[in-house]
C-alpha cells in the first residue's frame, strides 16, 4: 500500500501563520572586529527542506540568503581575533572570571529575547520538528547556565593557595588563544554552542563559521554577540569551507580547532597547520553506533529503544543507532515488531503535532540513501517494512534492511539518515569483532536481561567505545556526562565539566614560601591589580 507522499506537503497558504517567518531573511551583514560589516558580494540562497505545492509541482520554500565571503574577509576576521587575544594580553583573556561570566549572562538574556525567530529558523532550515526545535533552544540555554555554574565551582576551588614542599602557588586555568569553531547542521544551535560557549567563557577569542545548513538561525544573535563581548572576541566567517578555511589553518594563527563533522575533513585541516604540536583539536566526528540484541532480551523494550535510537530526527544524529545486531533466533520476531513500531511513527511537516519523521535538509541525501538501499538489495538484503525507502523530493520513509552483510555500504558507512540495517548473529563474538574492526568508536547499546552476558560484553567494549548503554538507546546526555569517542569518532572530551577544561590549560604562579614572598603575595591580593592572583570568591 503506497503512502501517497504527495499528501505530505502543503499548499503555502495552508501553513499555520504562527509557524511562518514574518519575512524572508536576506542576510547582508556579518560580525567582524566588533562591527556589523555590510556585504555586497555573492550570496547563497537558502531553501528549506520543506516543499510547498505550486502549479508547477513541489518546490523547496525559499527562506532567505547569506553572504558568501572570500578569503579576504576571513583573514580580516582572523586578524581581529588575534589582535583581541594579543598574545594573552588582550582585555578578554586578562579579564576576571566573574567579569567574563557577566558578559556571557548578558548575551544569554539577549539570546532568550530572540527565541521565537531562532526556533522557527531551526525548523525551517533543517526540517526539525517545531517541538524539537524548542527543545534544542531550551537545552542550549540550560547548557550555558550549567557552564557558568561549573566555572564558578572551578574558580572557587582555584581561589585558594596551595603550599607543597616549601612552594606556595595559586593554580588556575588560562585560555589557549584563537579558536576556530565549526558546528554541525543537525544540532546547529546546541552542538555549536557546546563548544563555542566554553571556548568564549574561558577567555579565548573566536572565529565562528556557522554550518552550511543552519546558517541563518545564528543571524538574529549577531547583535547580541556584538554588544555583549569586547571588540574582536567573536567574529563570524561565511563562505565555502574548502575556500576560506585552508588559509586560516595554514596561517598557524589558529590555536584550537573545534569541529563537529567528518574525520576526513578534520584530518585534512589539521595537516594544514604548520605547527601541529601547537594546535589543540576538540572534535566530534563520525560514528557507526551498534545495538546488540541478545537472545535473553526484553524484546519490546529493545524494539522501542531501537526505533528511538535509529530514527529520532530521522537518524541524523552522530549518537544514532546505525546498525543493529540481533540474535538469529529472534531475528524474525524482532523485524516484525520493529516494522510495526516504525509504521506507528507519524510523518509530516515539522509544525504538525506529534510528528516524528520530517523532510531531510541535505539536498543530495535522498539519492544517497536510495543508493544504499539498492546496494543492500543487490547484495542479498530485503526491505522488510512496508513502504520502506519510499521517497518524494526531500522526504524518505524509513527502511529496515535485512540481512545486512559486509559486502554492503550500510555495513560500514555512516548513513546519517532513516535506514536501519539489521545483521543476524549466532555468536556474541561477531558483534564484538565488528566493533573491534570498526574505524568508529563512539557508543554501543546492549539489550539483554542476562547479567552475565552483559558483563561479558561490557569489559571488552568499554575499550572500543566511549559509552556502553544498557537496555537503552545511544545518546549524548545528560550534559554533565563526558561525551567523546575513540578511534575516528572524536578527539577531546565534551561535557559541562570537561569542556571548560578542554578550552583552557592549567597555569600557576609559584614562589618559595618565605616571609618576603608571603608579604609580596598579600600586597598583590590586597591591591586587586591581578585577576589571576586573587582570592576573590564568586557566589
Amino acid at each position: 500500500m503506497s503512502l501517497n507522499l504527495e499528501n505530505l506537503f502543503w499548499e503555502e497558504e495552508d501553513i499555520p501563520k504562527e509557524y511562518l517567518l514574518e519575512e524572508q531573511i536576506d542576510q547582508r551583514t556579518f560580525l567582524s572586529n566588533g562591527e556589523m560589516k555590510t556585504w555586497n558580494g555573492p550570496v547563497s540562497e537558502v531553501f528549506s527542506p520543506v516543499c510547498v505545492k505550486t502549479k508547477d509541482g513541489l518546490a523547496r520554500k525559499r527562506i532567505g540568503s547569506y553572504p558568501v565571503c572570500t578569503e579576504k574577509e576571513s583573514e580580516e576576521a582572523l586578524n581581529a581575533a588575534v589582535a583581541a587575544y594579543d598574545n594573552g594580553r588582550g582585555k578578554w583573556p586578562t579579564m576576571s572570571v566573574a567579569e567574563r561570566i557577566k558578559c556571557v549572562e548578558d548575551f544569554t538574556n539577549k539570546m532568550i529575547d530572540k527565541k521565537d525567530i531562532v526556533v522557527k529558523l531551526i525548523m525551517w532550515e533543517i526540517g526539525k520538528s517545531y517541538a524539537d526545535s524548542i527543545k534544542e533552544f531550551d537545552r542550549t540555554v540550560e547548557y550555558i547556565y550549567a557552564t557558568i555554574d561549573s566555572l564558578k565551582d572551578l574558580d572557587r576551588q582555584s581561589s585558594r593557595f596551595e603550599i607543597e614542599q616549601g612552594i606556595i602557588a595559586q593554580i588556575r586555568r588560562s585560555p589557549l588563544g584563537v579558536v576556530l569553531c565549526m558546528g554541525p547542521f543537525n544540532y546547529p544551535l546546541n552542538e555549536t554552542f557546546t563548544t563555542l560557549i566554553p571556548a568564549l567563557i574561558m577567555g579565548n577569542t573566536l572565529l565562528f563559521k556557522p554550518p552550511k545548513h543552519g546558517t541563518l538561525l545564528h543571524y538574529p544573535l549577531l547583535e547580541a554577540f556584538q554588544s555583549s563581548f569586547p571588540k574582536g572576541v567573536i567574529n563570524t566567517i561565511y563562505g565555502r569551507g574548502n575556500k576560506i578555511i585552508p588559509a586560516l589553518m595554514e596561517s598557524g594563527k589558529i590555536n584550537v580547532l573545534t569541529l563537529i563533522g567528518s574525520s576526513k575533513v578534520a584530518n585534512e585541516l589539521k595537516k594544514l597547520h604548520p605547527k601541529v604540536n601547537r594546535l589543540r583539536a576538540i572534535l566530534g566526528l563520525d560514528a557507526k553506533n551498534a545495538a546488540i540484541i541478545t537472545k535473553d532480551v526484553d524484546l519490546d523494550l529493545a524494539v522501542k529503544e531501537t526505533v528511538l535510537g535509529s530514527l529520532s530526527f530521522n537518524g541524523q544524529r552522530c549518537t544514532a543507532i546505525k546498525i543493529v545486531y540481533v540474535h538469529r533466533s529472534l531475528a524474525q520476531e524482532f523485524l516484525k515488531k520493529l516494522s510495526e513500531e516504525v509504521a506507528k511513527l507519524k510523518f509530516g511537516m515539522p509544525w504538525e503535532s506529534g510528528v516524528s519523521l520530517t523532510p531531510l535538509p541535505e539536498p543530495n541525501k535522498p539519492a544517497y540513501l536510495q543508493e544504499c538501499i539498492t546496494d543492500a538489495v543487490a547484495n542479498g538484503a530485503k526491505v522488510v517494512n512496508e513502504n520502506g525507502g519510499q521517497t518524494l523530493e526531500s522526504f524518505v520513509y524509513p527502511a529496515i534492511l535485512y540481512p545486512v552483510n559486509d559486502k554492503m555500504k550500510l555495513y560500514r558507512e555512516e548513513q546519517f539518515g532513516p535506514l536501519i540495517p539489521v545483521v543476524p548473529f549466532d555468536d556474541l563474538e561477531e558483534p564484538i569483532e565488528y566493533l573491534i574492526s570498526s574505524p568508529h568508536g563512539q557508543q554501543v547499546s546492549i539489550f539483554s536481561r542476562n547479567a552475565a552476558i552483559i558483563s561479558s560484553l561490557i569489559d571488552p567494549l568499554v575499550n572500543q567505545v566511549s559509552r556502553v548503554n544498557i537496555n537503552c538507546q545511544c545518546q549524548r546526555g545528560p550534559d554533565s556526562f563526558p561525551f567523546t569517542g575513540r578511534k575516528d569518532s572524536a578527539e577531546g572530551t565534551l561535557s559541562v565539566f570537561d569542556a571548560i577544561r578542554s578550552f583552557s590549560i592549567r597555569s600557576l604562579v609559584a614562589a618559595k614560601y618565605t616571609d618576603d614572598n608571603k608579604k609580596l603575595l598579600n600586597d598583590i591580593i590586597e591591591s586587586n591589580n591581578s585577576n589571576f592572583v586573587s582570592t576573590k570568591f564568586i557566589f
